[in-house]
């Protein structure tokens, strides 16, 4: 379990060190920064603790501990500047400009049907609406959507606290419109899905009624 520590001064200069070499020792940063080896010892352990930075084994040579090195652990890239987002809405605007709204559309359809495939491999063999709903919820929480199936003054409802495209979305209606049909074909034609919150509409979450016809 990894614990919160405060990425300022000392400890967010460490990150930022790291971040430009493949693996530094305690005595490089403390020579480096003007600090004792003491002192970076505890901001690294700091960091370890969140799981932020983690030591390297080195192979030996001579006699002797080899040194202990340090680098960045995969959990630190949230540290630093991500434009993805940014970067997607581009790409869907410059689609758009270049080729049209039907050609946009073709793409968001196409990673639709990516999606479906998956999504159908993941809930054949669900037994009953309750089972697929639980199982699509999961597929969408680990999309970053953070849904869960929930029973609602006796409705069965797909709820997602959270959108990772949310502006993607906001630039491309179609994204949402796709992801209605999406979970309609994905769940069968026995089963009705409707959406009663939006997101993007003013609501607090996304919010899907689901009914067994």
């Amino acid at each position: 379990m990894t614990e919160s520590v405060d990425l300022s001064g000392a400890k967010r200069r460490i990150v930022d060190r790291l971040k430009r070499a493949d693996s530094v020792t305690a005595p490089e940063l403390a020579a480096e920064f003007g600090l004792t080896d003491t002192a970076i010892r505890q901001h690294l352990e700091a960091l370890a603790a969140a799981g932020l930075v983690e030591r390297v084994e080195m192979p030996r040579q001579g006699r002797g501990r080899p040194p202990v090195h340090w680098r960045l652990a995969a959990a630190s890239d949230g540290l630093f500047t991500d434009r993805h987002a940014e970067l997607t809405v581009e790409l869907l605007a410059t689609i758009r400009a270049e080729l049209g709204d039907e050609a946009l559309d073709t793409v968001v359809n196409a990673r639709a049907r990516r999606q479906l495939a998956q999504y159908e491999t993941e809930l054949r063999g669900a037994r009953g609406v309750s089972e697929k709903v639980r199982r699509l919820a999961d597929l969408r929480s680990a999309e970053g959507y953070l849904a869960e199936a929930l029973t609602v003054d006796g409705r069965l409802m797909l709820v997602e606290h959270h959108c990772p495209i949310k502006g993607a979305a906001e630039s491309c209606g179609s994204l949402c419109a796709a992801e209605l049909d999406l979970f309609r074909t994905a769940l069968g034609p026995t089963v009705a899905v409707e959406r009663e919150q939006h997101l993007l509409d003013g609501g607090q979450r996304c919010a899907y009624v689901v009914t067994a016809e």
